[in-house]
C-alpha cells in the first residue's frame, strides 16, 4: 500500500526502536523518509538496514536541541525535495530519579531534549508545510504524562508535549496542517530495558510485572507505534487534531 507515496517525512530519534519502525512503516507505504539522529553510528546502520529491504531512507545527523543544527536539517530536506509533509517528534532520553536525587542536568538534559527538541523541529517544519499548504505533525507523548514515580523530569516533558500538540493543532488547522500525539504504555524498546537496570531486575521480570497491568495482557511493541503513526501521517485523518491517542492495551486517560 502507497497511502504516503511520494510524500517527505521526517523521524527523530530515528536510529533504533519506535523511531526506527516508524521510518521503516512510513517508507513502506511510500513516504521519503530522512532519518535524523545524534547517534551517528546506529544512525547509519539503521539506514543501510532500511535502505537493504529498498526503502527511501536518508541518514541526517542532527541535535534537535540546537537551533542551527534543526535548521541545517530543515534547509536540507527543503534542498533535496523541496517540502516536508510528515514530522514525527520521536526523539527522548530518560534520567530517571527520584526528585530529591535529581540533579539539574537530569532534569535540563530530558526536558530539552523533548520539549525543546519537539519546539525546535516543529517550528522548522511547519515553515514548510504552511508553504505547501499540507502537513502532519506527531509528537510522541507517554503515558507517564499522567505521573509517574521517579520520572518527575520525563512526566513533565511528556505532559508538556501533549499541551504543545493542542496549541499547534489550534494555531496550524487553517494551513491544513494536523497536530497530534501518541502516548505510548509500557513498549519494550532499550529504553524500557534501561528502566530494568535501573529497578535492578532483568528486563523480563519488567515485562512480567508490566504485563499484569496491561488489560490486553502483553507489552508493547514499537510495531504497535508505527501503526499510529501510520494513521495520523495519513491523508485520511485529515479532520483528526489535537488529540492524544493513548496506545497502552487499555484506557489511560
Amino acid at each position: 500500500m502507497n497511502t504516503l507515496e511520494n510524500q517527505v517525512a521526517v523521524v527523530t530519534g530515528a536510529s533504533r526502536g519506535i523511531g526506527k519502525e516508524i521510518s521503516k512503516r512510513l517508507a513502506s507505504e511510500g513516504a521519503h523518509v530522512f532519518i535524523v539522529d545524534i547517534n551517528q553510528s546506529s544512525l547509519y546502520e539503521t539506514c543501510d538496514a532500511l535502505k537493504g529491504e529498498g526503502l527511501s531512507v536518508e541518514a541526517i545527523v542532527a541535535d534537535i536541541t540546537n537551533e542551527q543544527s534543526v535548521q541545517e536539517l530543515f534547509t536540507c530536506v527543503k534542498e533535496k525535495y523541496g517540502k516536508a509533509d510528515i514530522l514525527i517528534n520521536n526523539a527522548g532520553i530518560i534520567r530517571d530519579n527520584l526528585l530529591f536525587k535529581m540533579s539539574s542536568e537530569d532534569w535540563e538534559n530530558v526536558i530539552n531534549v523533548h520539549l525543546k527538541g519537539t519546539f525546535l523541529c516543529s517550528k522548522y517544519a511547519q515553515k514548510l508545510m504552511v508553504e505547501n499548504q499540507y502537513g502532519r505533525i506527531i509528537n510522541l507523548s507517554s503515558v507517564s504524562a499522567l505521573g509517574s514515580r521517579g520520572q518527575a523530569n520525563y512526566a513533565a516533558a511528556k505532559a508538556g508535549i501533549q499541551g504543545f500538540t493542542k496549541t499547534l493543532a489550534i494555531e496550524l488547522g487553517k494551513y491544513n496542517i494536523t497536530v497530534n500525539a501518541i502516548a505510548p504504555g509500557f513498549i519494550k524498546t532499550d529504553m524500557t530495558r534501561a528502566v530494568a537496570d535501573r529497578l535492578g531486575i532483568s528486563f523480563n521480570e519488567l515485562i512480567e510485572v508490566k504485563v499484569k497491568q496491561i488489560p490486553v495482557n502483553r507489552a508493547g511493541k514499537p510495531e504497535d507505534i508505527a501503526q499510529a503513526a501510520s494513521f495520523f501521517a495519513s491523508p485520511d485523518s485529515s479532520f483528526i487534531s489535537g488529540q492524544v491517542l493513548y496506545v497502552a492495551g487499555g484506557p489511560r486517560a
